[in-house]
């Protein structure tokens, strides 16, 4: 039975995309809209005839090679972003340079500063803080003008996966751009590389602690501790280690100990960061590191080496069975079920095994199988904030936004951008992200974005022909559900669409979702810029979808659109 089942595998593996199509449960025109929903933020105006002009087939090799699509849009959409041209060395530069003058600014001036003082450090501070709605923004609008949309989506869940909190405090805002894009430039590479520059990257180890992390007293170094050094020592930090472990290889239930925990956190101490002043970046400091020997998941690491105990480590759990196991099950998550089958594991993690961690390879062997496009899969995931907000863009065709604005309303639907502060990341499963205030705000986010209250996106602007504002309503109804539902809805929504009721002030439940997501968006928004003022954010927050009772009254094809990007099934990908 074991080799009957290799053998299929076999077979299944080296049939061509296009001799798959048999196995494929879903129409035509829905495996394009799925694709589109899961390989893609979602379809823009033309991107379904597009598809379906080159071949589904051919569309999703191009996006799993990006380097082959040109991505002018996503560079014109970058180069309006003033902090984007400025090197994460010297943006850590000017902060410490901040740093220091606001300490000798209260050394000559005492405990007080001078009105004059106040206002040169917080102009200062909103210079430096552009460097954190800069990324937010453009996060966005990447996601939304990018033709490498398969790469965005990659990017989106390998920092997700290596989440890293942009308030962790100091230079932690400035460490981020060059981050995401060390991720973005290895998210279908080769793991064990990706996991090695996530493992040297400033914005790691710096979250993470592993920076200050060195050799407990009473342990040997490769160079001699000066006495002062000597007082300061802090001793092993784990924090690093315990993650590597459990949330970015093997997997909480992977099969190690603690004690795996800490000799891992033994092998990588001295991996640190050099002072912005010494060019900044990574560096391995022999005189942090523990040079005793070590034994990690069962190999035994020898004592008197130095940086070769951490790059062991990485070896040894990026080939790991159960990392095979963990990444390919994260992944079948992502892109096919909230609860995928365990045989489509078992193929993902063989691939990954058999590739030696080649993470196209594992996507491919994913979006092949039967299972992607099984007809149990369509619009069965929810949608993250983030994965609303920037559909509903797409399907609006919206101009890149460069103002926060857009990436606010992702924070207000309760997904603060780099914002996670638990290393763990967001939520992967649509049950965290749906309840009753949720989906109130989801409505209402749909109904602004139709009355014009983000940048770039509107009803008037988007490709429905504005001719039907004069149409029956049915006809508008059966427009908008062609154009931005995939051409089919259940009676239950088409009867919305066709009333204009907002589907909860019906029920009466806008009230009491009111009151509950009040104090969550008033929490998240504070999350959205270190140092931004509550008072600002709620503002911001009136600006876009304000509170229940002040939805955008909308009428004709603009209530109608706003009421389908509200709905389930624009909610679902």
């Amino acid at each position: 039975m074991r080799l009957l089942s290799a053998l299929f595998l076999a077979l299944l593996a080296a049939v061509p995309l296009h001799g798959q199509e048999a196995l494929r449960e879903q129409a035509a025109d829905q495996q394009i809209l799925h694709a589109l929903n899961r390989l893609a933020f979602g379809p823009g105006p033309g991107d379904v005839q597009k598809v379906r002009a080159m071949g589904l087939d051919q569309w999703i090799e191009r996006q799993l090679d990006p380097s082959r699509i040109p991505d002018d849009a996503a560079d014109r959409a970058l180069a309006r972003y003033a902090t984007f041209g400025q090197t994460e060395n010297y943006l850590v530069q000017q902060y410490a340079a901040a740093q220091r003058e606001r300490r000798q600014v209260r050394a000559d001036s005492g405990a007080a500063l001078s009105r004059e003082d106040s206002i040169a450090f917080r102009q200062r501070g909103e210079q430096l803080r552009a460097v954190v709605t800069d990324l937010q923004s453009a996060k966005v609008a990447r996601a939304v003008a990018s033709e490498r949309q398969l790469q965005e989506v990659m990017t989106d869940f390998w920092f997700n996966h290596f989440n890293v909190f942009i308030r962790k405090g100091g230079p932690q805002p400035f460490y981020m751009r060059a981050y995401e894009q060390g991720i973005r430039e290895r998210a279908f590479g080769n793991f064990r590389d990706l996991l090695g520059f996530v493992a040297k990257s400033p914005a790691m180890l710096f979250y993470l602690d592993n920076a200050r992390s060195m050799a407990d007293s009473g342990r040997p170094t490769l160079a001699r501790i000066r006495p002062r050094a000597q007082r300061m020592r802090q001793g092993l930090n784990e924090n690093y280690g315990r993650e590597l472990l459990e949330l970015h290889t093997l997997g909480v239930d992977g099969g190690y100990t603690q004690q795996d925990v800490i000799e891992v956190a033994r092998a990588l101490t001295g991996w640190t960061i050099r002072p912005p002043q010494e060019g900044g970046g990574f560096i391995f400091r022999p005189v942090m590191h523990d040079a005793a020997p070590k034994t990690v998941l069962g190999h035994t690491l020898p004592g008197g080496r130095g940086i070769e105990d951490g790059e062991d480590v990485l070896d040894i759990v990026a080939r790991h069975p159960s990392t095979a196991r963990y990444i390919a099950t994260k992944l079948a998550r992502r892109f096919v079920s909230d609860t995928p089958s365990t045989a489509l594991i078992d193929r993902a993690a063989a691939t990954f095994t058999r590739t030696d961690g080649d993470i196209r390879e594992v996507l491919r062997t994913i979006i092949q199988s039967p299972e992607f496009f099984a007809a149990s899969a369509y619009r069965s995931k929810v949608k993250s904030p983030f994965e609303v907000v920037v559909s509903a863009a797409r399907a609006l065709g919206a101009e890149p936004d460069p103002t926060p604005r857009t990436a606010g309303a992702v924070a207000l639907l309760g997904q603060p951008l780099f914002a996670h502060q638990a290393p763990n990341g967001y939520p992967e499963t649509g049950a965290a992200w749906i309840n009753t205030g949720s989906i109130l705000n989801r409505i209402n986010f749909g109904l602004a974005a139709a009355a014009g209250r983000l940048p770039g996106l509107s009803a008037e602007n988007s490709p429905i022909d504005a001719q039907l504002s004069a149409a029956p309503r049915e006809q508008q109804v059966d427009a908008v559900v062609s154009a931005l539902l995939g051409g089919s809805v259940s009676p239950d929504t088409r009867a919305i669409l066709l009333s204009g009721d907002h589907p909860m002030i019906a029920s009466g439940a806008v009230e009491a979702a009111a009151a509950a997501s009040a104090e969550v968006n008033e929490a998240d928004a504070d999350m959205m810029a270190p140092g931004a003022q509550p008072r600002r954010q709620g503002a911001r927050r009136n600006q876009v979808m304000r509170r229940p009772g002040q939805i955008p009254r909308l009428e004709g094809l603009a209530q109608i659109i706003g009421l389908a990007l509200g709905s389930p099934e624009f909610q679902r990908r």
